[in-house]
């Protein structure tokens, strides 16, 4: 299988994962977010971030003053083509689950009963245009956070640090590990 990655990435990081979560970022526009997710990503021990598409990189000066050093810390891969990617991923044995408003999507909370198995890569989307349809066809599982208020969707940053969270927490659980307090 040929290598997907296209413009580098850092697999030897500072700091030895403690999740068996990955996440892939689609398309996302803002450096910022991108940021805040490696930083999110970090204190999680979430143990690779696929950057597809436009998402800016770590090499990015906005990605490095919001990640707060994060970014050193947990190890990323880039690919031009997301679509691409989610394939390679799904052959490797890679469950993909979305976090997306889309038809037939299930609460995020309840997913956690199927959380047993081969390692789930998050996927989150684009801030206006959501995952890529290629990549949510390749998808086992799409979840949604629900919403009370007036907005539908949480920023996409945000998004992603409850998704993580709530699945890393619930995994957990299932196997019994603790998490560090430091």
């Amino acid at each position: 299988m040929r290598d997907l990655r296209d413009e580098g990435g850092n697999e030897s990081c500072q700091t030895s994962p403690s999740s068996s979560l990955e996440a892939m970022l689609d398309n996302i526009r803002s450096a910022w977010n991108v940021g805040s997710m490696f930083r999110t990503a970090d204190g999680l021990g979430i143990r690779r971030l696929h950057l597809c598409g436009l998402t800016p990189t770590p090499e990015n000066a906005k990605v490095i003053k919001t990640s707060l050093g994060g970014e050193r810390n947990v190890a990323w891969r880039y690919y031009r083509d997301g679509v691409a990617a989610a394939t390679a991923l799904v052959a490797q044995g890679y469950r993909l689950w979305a976090l997306e408003r889309h038809p037939g999507a299930q609460p995020l909370a309840g997913a956690s009963r199927h959380l047993p198995g081969p390692p789930i890569v998050l996927v989150v989307g684009n801030e206006v245009c959501g995952v890529d349809p290629g990549i949510l066809e390749q998808c086992e599982r799409v979840v949604y956070i629900p919403m009370s208020g007036v907005k539908h969707s949480f920023n996409v940053a945000v998004a992603f640090g409850i998704a993580a969270h709530v699945l890393d927490h619930a995994d957990r659980q299932i196997t019994g590990e603790r998490t560090t307090h430091r």
